[in-house]
C-alpha cells in the first residue's frame, strides 16, 4: 500500500515519477502527488508541490498543464491512513522547503505533534507525515545537513516508515529511510533513484540494492551513500532484478486479474522448476541449511493474512496427512497479540506474496523472540524482508501480481506447501518412494489440468450474468475445500462488491441456514473426494428451503443438474491436489461477476495490494 518514487538525475525526472506511480497503481491508493526542485519556468531551487485525489492519471495531467521540468523529486500514491482521502492529506507533505513522501504509521506522531507545535509549527493536514516533515526542518535549525538531519528525525520515529526527503535548501540530492516498510534504491546510467518496489524504477535501472531496517541513504546524481542508525558507513549488495519491464504489461487481457489467472499453469511450472526432471524431491529446494531446520520438527506454525492464509488452512490438511505433524494456521494480526505456547521444535511457516506483508512479518519476528528459531519464508519477492528474515525461503516464481486479488500467487504457494508436505514427510517415514513419486507426476501435470479448468470460463461467464445483481452469497465446502470456499468467497466480496460468506457445509444447520431462500445464492465445492456423500445431504438441506445451487462438482460426483440446482463439471478428479484445480473456477466466476457489474477489477476500493501497515 502507498507507493513511492524518489529520482535525481541529469535529465528531466518527472516523467519518471509519472511512470513510476503509473507501476506502483496496483498497490493501492486514494491520492498522489509530486514535489521537485523546479526548474522550467520557475527560480532555480524553487520547490514545486502537485497534488491530486483520484488516480495518477489526474496528477499527470495536472503536471502536463503546468510544463513543470525538473532533475530531483519525490512522488506518492496514498492509501489513507490518517485522515480522509483528499487533496490536503495527499503527499508530498512541506515544512517550509523540506518535502516528505511517507509510506507507514508513525505510532508516536501525536506526541511528535504536540512537540512541534509548542515550538509554532503549524499543521495543514490530518496525517502522521506532515509531523515528519516538520520534526526534519526543526531538526535543520541545529543540524544544518539535509541528510543528518533526516537521520536524527528517524531515531525518533516508531512505528514503520519509509520516507523520502528533498529541501530547496539543498538542491543536490535526495534522502531516503526506512523501518519495516519496503524501499530500495536504483542505480541508474544519468540517476539515483529510489522507490518502493522494482517495478517503479524498470523504466530506468534493473539494479537495485534492497535498504534494510534503519538504514538512511543519500543520493546524489552520480553516488549513493548509506548509513545505519548509529550513523556508520555501511555497504549494500548490488542486485539485477529478474522483473523486466514486459511482465508488467497487460497484453491481450482485459485486467491483469483476468492475465494472471491464465498464467497459473506457467506459474506452477515456474515454482516446480527445480524437481519437474526429478523423481524425488529434495529438502534443499527450501534452502541449503534445511536438513538442520527440519530435524526435530515436531509441529508446524503457519502464520498468514487474506489469501495466503487460507494456502495455509488447505496446508493444514496435507501437512497432518502424509507428515503426521499437528499443524496450526494462524491469522497473523492476531497472533502477536496473545501469549502461545512456543516449542522450539516448530516449524513456523511464513506466508506472503510480497514478503513485505507487516503484520505477518511482526508475527514471524514475535515468534523468533519466544525462542522458536526453526523458520521458513514462502514468498514471492526474492529480498523482500519475510524472506530475508526467515531461516529458510521458498520463492514461488509467480511473476509479478499487479491485480489486488491474489490469483496466481495463491496458487503457487498451494504447490509450496505440497512440496513441503512431501519432504516432512520424507523425513519422518512416512512417505515410501513409489508414494513419492505418485505425487511428484501429479504436481507436474497440475499446469495442463489447470489450463483444461480455464477452457471453462464460457460457461462461468454465464453463470456471472446470474450473480450480477445479487447482494449476498454463501459459498460451501468440506474437509481441504473449505478453504477453498473461502478464497472463493474473499475473491467475490473483494471486486464484485458482494457480501459473500464461507462455512464448512456441515456447519449450515447451526446458523447460516437461517439465511437461505430463493434470493440468496449458494456455491459449492463438490469433489468426488470421501465427504461427498456428506455435502449432498448439505445441498438437499439448500434446496428444501428455496436457495439456488452453483455447483462446481467433479465429472463422477452423482450430483444431477436440476431446477434450482445448476452443475458446472470439472474436467478431472485431483485427489490431494484438487484445491488447485477446485480454486479456479472461482477466481474466474468472482472476475466475470465483477466485469458485470462494471468495479475497477484490479483496483478494488479501500484495497491495497502490498499492506505495508498494521
Amino acid at each position: 500500500m502507498c507507493g513511492i518514487v524518489v529520482a535525481i538525475a541529469s535529465r528531466n525526472i518527472v516523467p519518471i515519477l509519472i511512470e513510476g506511480l503509473g507501476r506502483l497503481e496496483y498497490r493501492g491508493y486514494d491520492s498522489a502527488g509530486l514535489a521537485v526542485i523546479g526548474e522550467q519556468g520557475k527560480d532555480p531551487g524553487t520547490l514545486v508541490r502537485l497534488r491530486a485525489c483520484g488516480r495518477v492519471a489526474e496528477l499527470a495531467a495536472r503536471v502536463e498543464s503546468s510544463r513543470l521540468t525538473a532533475s530531483l523529486g519525490i512522488a506518492h500514491t496514498r492509501w489513507a491512513t490518517h485522515g480522509a482521502p483528499s487533496e490536503r492529506n495527499a503527499h508530498p507533505h512541506l515544512s517550509e522547503g523540506v518535502a516528505v513522501v511517507h509510506n507507514g504509521i508513525i505510532e508516536n506522531f501525536e506526541t511528535i505533534r504536540a512537540g512541534l507545535q509548542a515550538h509554532g509549527y503549524v499543521f495543514a493536514s490530518d496525517t502522521d507525515t506532515e509531523a515528519i516533515a516538520h520534526l526534519i526542518h526543526h531538526k535543520l535549525q541545529t543540524v544544518p545537513d539535509l541528510f543528518e538531519a533526516v537521520r536524527l528525525a528517524a531515531g525518533e520515529l516508531e512505528g514503520a516508515y519509509a520516507i523520502g526527503v528533498i529541501a530547496d535548501s539543498d538542491p543536490a540530492r535526495a534522502v531516503v529511510a526506512r523501518h519495516g516498510a519496503p524501499l530500495l534504491l536504483g542505480i541508474g546510467e544519468d540517476g539515483m533513484y529510489a522507490a518502493s518496489d522494482v517495478a517503479a524504477l524498470l523504466q530506468v535501472t534493473r539494479k537495485v540494492v534492497y535498504l534494510e531496517d534503519g538504514d538512511v541513504a543519500e543520493l546524489s546524481r552520480k553516488a549513493t551513500r548509506i548509513v545505519r542508525a548509529d550513523g556508520e558507513r555501511v555497504e549494500r549488495q548490488v542486485h539485477l532484478s529478474s522483473l523486466v519491464p514486459e511482465a508488467m504489461e497487460l497484453g491481450p487481457y482485459r485486467h491483469f486479474m483476468q492475465k494472471e489467472i491464465f498464467e497459473q499453469p506457467q506459474a506452477i511450472s515456474n515454482t516446480l522448476g527445480m524437481i519437474l526432471g526429478s523423481r524425488s524431491v529434495s529438502e534443499s529446494v527450501f534452502g541449503t541449511s534445511a536438513g538442520d531446520v527440519f530435524a526435530g520438527v515436531r509441529r508446524v506454525q503457519i502464520l498468514a493474512c487474506g489469501t495466503s492464509y487460507h494456502a495455509g488452512l488447505v496446508a493444514r490438511y496435507w501437512l497432518e496427512a502424509l507428515a503426521g505433524l499437528p499443524v496450526s494456521v494462524e491469522i497473523a494480526s492476531e497472533y502477536r497479540y496473545r501469549k502461545p505456547v512456543a516449542d522450539p521444535a516448530t516449524l513456523v511457516v511464513a506466508v506472503s506474496q510480497s514478503g513485505e506483508t507487516a503484520d505477518t512479518l511482526a508475527a514471524l519476528e514475535y515468534a523468533r523472540k519466544l525462542g522458536m528459531e526453526r523458520t521458513l519464508a514462502i514468498c514471492n519477492v526474492p529480498e523482500s524482508a519475510i524472506a530475508r528474515e526467515a531461516a529458510l525461503r521458498f520463492i514461488t516464481r509467480a511473476g509479478p501480481e499487479i491485480g489486488v486479488a491474489s490469483t496466481k500467487a495463491f496458487i503457487t504457494q498451494l504447490v509450496a506447501f505440497a512440496l513441503l508436505a512431501l519432504v516432512l514427510a520424507k523425513r519422518n517415514g512416512c512417505l515410501s518412494g513409489s508414494e513419492e513419486e505418485k505425487h511428484l507426476v501429479a504436481l507436474r501435470h497440475l499446469p495442463a489440468a489447470v489450463q483444461k479448468v480455464l477452457e471453462l470460463e464460457p460457461e462461468i461467464e454465464s453463470w456471472a450474468q446470474r450473480f450480477a445483481g445479487r447482494e449476498h452469497a454463501l459459498f460451501l465446502g468440506r474437509g481441504q475445500h473449505w478453504p477453498i470456499a473461502m478464497e472463493g468467497a474473499l475473491k467475490l466480496k473483494e471486486i464484485s462488491y458482494i457480501h459473500a460468506e464461507a462455512y464448512a457445509a456441515g456447519e449450515l444447520k447451526h446458523g447460516p441456514l437461517a439465511l437461505v431462500d430463493e434470493r440468496m445464492p449458494v456455491i459449492a465445492v463438490a469433489p468426488a473426494d470421501d465427504l461427498l456423500e456428506k455435502l449432498k445431504s448439505n445441498l438437499q438441506e439448500v434446496r428444501a428451503r428455496g436457495g439456488e445451487l452453483y455447483v462446481f462438482a467433479d465429472d463422477d460426483c452423482g450430483i444431477a443438474a436440476s431446477e434450482g440446482t445448476h452443475i458446472m463439471r470439472m474436467p478431472e478428479h485431483y485427489g490431494m491436489l484438487s484445491p488447485v484445480l477446485h480454486v479456479v473456477p472461482l477466481q474466474l466466476l468472482a472476475y466475470h461477476v465483477a466485469l458485470v457489474r462494471g468495479t475497477d477489477v484490479d483496483k478494488p476500493r479501500n484495497l491495497a495490494k502490498s499492506v505495508t501497515v498494521e
